[in-house]
């Protein structure tokens, strides 16, 4: 592709509070969008429907647009298969150079989930954070890294090493999770405390078909109980963006992808909700004075008893 080298932000202190002021000064509501989408074996055909539903979403007034996770190929952690690294590239790399385009070209603000290949056997499930002006404002490696069955990412994933961050912008004060972090209350705290006042989570889940039957409605209220928990224990917008479609690469029953990406409200109340088994670009207008509202009508972070929370950093207290 043509067009201006990509490169990434200086982020010296990018949780600085003036930044954080500047960001939160004059700012009503932000439209944001999670692209629900059907991942094909072929990795340039899904980056190229990818930037076509960011573009398609920000010609709908999305100003923050984020993907699901690993979107350019199939759920390949279905089995370990040293082949699947070569799907891995840097960031940053061809996938943000062309998001960071369309990301120029329409002003709005992407969060991408891509296979991080970091240095020769050393690879991440990482979060590219990309700029209205097409930058990289910077990356969240996943922390929390599942190893389940059809769920092998401890094959292919090293642990994230940045930590939990914020990215004040014009248009709001982005946290980024991935998938499986979503089910730990402490992430979204601390990405809360670095200043985040909208949580993004890119994700893959889906049924094993064998199991839908019996577990299948327990596990998705399961899922989706968890994340609108964040929202109100952290006074902030949580958006869920989930894959769909039925994948089995390498055959078997596969994973049922459930779809069902989701915007929820500081009061944990559902904003937009997408279908199970569709595609589809679920939008929602974010009122950043419910977050003060909801802070300061239910001030869970001032009542927090920081005194004593010793022990939480240790695995067990035995």
């Amino acid at each position: 592709m043509t067009g201006k080298p990509q490169k990434e932000r200086s982020e010296e202190n990018p949780n600085s509070s003036t930044a954080l002021r500047v960001a939160q000064n004059d700012r009503g509501a932000t439209r944001v969008a999670a692209i629900q989408m059907q991942c094909a074996p072929d990795p340039e055909e899904n980056l190229e429907k990818a930037v076509g539903r960011v573009r398609e979403a920000a010609e709908q007034g999305a100003q923050i647009i984020c993907l699901p996770e690993l979107f350019r190929s199939q759920y390949f952690c279905q089995s370990e298969d040293h082949a699947n690294f070569e799907l891995a590239e840097p960031i940053p790399g061809p996938s943000t150079e062309s998001l960071g385009a369309v990301a120029r070209e329409t002003g709005a603000i992407i969060v991408a989930s891509l296979f991080e290949r970091r240095a020769a056997g050393l690879y991440h499930n990482t979060a590219a954070i990309i700029g209205a002006d097409g930058n990289l404002l910077g990356k969240y490696r996943k922390m929390h890294i599942p190893d389940d069955p059809s769920y092998y990412e401890k094959f292919y994933f090293t642990p994230g090493d940045l930590g939990f961050r914020n990215w004040p912008t014009p248009h709001g004060n982005i946290g980024v999770c991935v998938c499986w972090d979503q089910w730990y209350p402490e992430a979204a705290r601390l990405t809360t405390l670095r200043g985040a006042e909208i949580l993004f989570y890119p994700t893959a889940i889906g049924w094993h078909p064998s199991e839908k039957e019996k577990y299948g409605y327990a596990q998705h209220s399961a899922w989706e109980t968890m994340q609108r928990s964040h929202a109100i224990a952290n006074g902030c917008f949580v958006v869920a963006v989930n894959r769909v479609g039925h994948e089995t690469p390498v055959g078997g029953d596969g994973i049922e992808f459930w779809g069902q990406s989701f915007i929820v409200a500081p009061s944990g109340e559902i904003l937009a909700k997408a279908s199970v088994d569709r595609e589809e670009s679920l939008f929602a207008d974010v009122e950043w004075k419910r977050v003060n509202e909801h802070r300061t009508h239910w001030p869970f972070l001032r009542d927090r008893r920081i005194d004593a929370y010793a022990g939480l950093e240790q695995r067990l207290l035995d």
